[in-house]
């Protein structure tokens, strides 16, 4: 029997009641109780204050996973396959992954303005390049005997992709997007940290001019449940998709 998670629940139990007698040694603007987070995060939500910055946050999220996902999948395709194209641009994607992210957000609020725009782009701007790392090491890593097995029988360049190399390298492709899923949320946030009037980036500097350290902790608390609904989701798909290909890997 797996009492992992069992342990793993009374864990979250003693680091709630060790945080509640914390906080009721401290002031309530440097570190507010559990339940006075939770009461905060509870009449928020049955108010209805917090759903639309919810709803412009996850959006924004899922476009710029969707659209930095995507391209860091086709890119890193492109690049598996053909090493002239991996040799030439590597360097430069490298390079830009250098470069820190909050940096570029003022220098993207002025390209993009201060709309939705501006922090989809920052976030698929983080979420690239894991996908496009795993997604070249898939294709760069596929078992020899089973390439060599698809030249004997003839197999297309465009068969042996379809057929060999993506399937085999869905463990590591999903796991790029696991990092990538996470990484979402942070690139939303940083973007609305810049410049927003509305999402959950925008909430914290709100509450942070206001001083209202409860309503800071709700939103960080409903960030983490997003952060950790969308790695839930992925995780699913990978149990379902890539799960019979990794155990054929480690055969």
């Amino acid at each position: 029997m797996n009492r992992a998670p069992v342990y793993s629940l009374v864990l979250f139990v003693a680091l709630l009641l060790g945080w509640e007698l914390a906080a009721r040694q401290m002031s309530e603007l440097v570190l507010p109780a559990p339940s006075v987070v939770a009461a905060t995060l509870f009449d928020g939500i049955r108010t209805g204050y917090f759903w639309p910055h919810i709803v412009r946050t996850s959006l924004e999220v899922l476009l710029g996973l969707g659209l930095g996902s995507g391209l860091g999948l086709i890119v890193g395709i492109l690049m598996g396959e053909i090493e002239f194209l991996r040799n030439l641009f590597f360097p430069y994607v490298v390079a830009s992954q250098a470069v820190p992210k909050l940096a570029l957000a003022p220098l993207f609020i002025l390209w993009f303005g201060f709309g939705m725009t501006s922090k989809v782009v920052i976030t698929a701007l983080i979420c690239f390049f894991p996908l496009l790392e795993n997604t070249v090491t898939a294709i760069q890593y596929t078992d020899r005997n089973k390439l060599e097995l698809f030249r004997v029988l003839g197999a297309t360049r465009w068969q042996t992709l379809i057929h060999l190399k993506l399937p085999a390298g869905l463990p590591h492709i999903f796991a790029g997007f696991r990092v990538a899923v996470v990484l979402a949320v942070v690139g939303a946030v940083v973007g609305e940290f810049i410049g927003a009037s509305e999402g959950l980036g925008a909430m914290i500097i709100a509450s942070q001019g206001m001083m209202d350290t409860p309503l800071m902790f709700s939103v960080l608390l409903l960030l983490t449940l997003l952060g950790m609904a969308l790695y839930q989701i992925v995780h699913f798909f990978e149990k379902r998709l890539a799960k019979p290909y990794e155990k054929e890997t480690r055969k």
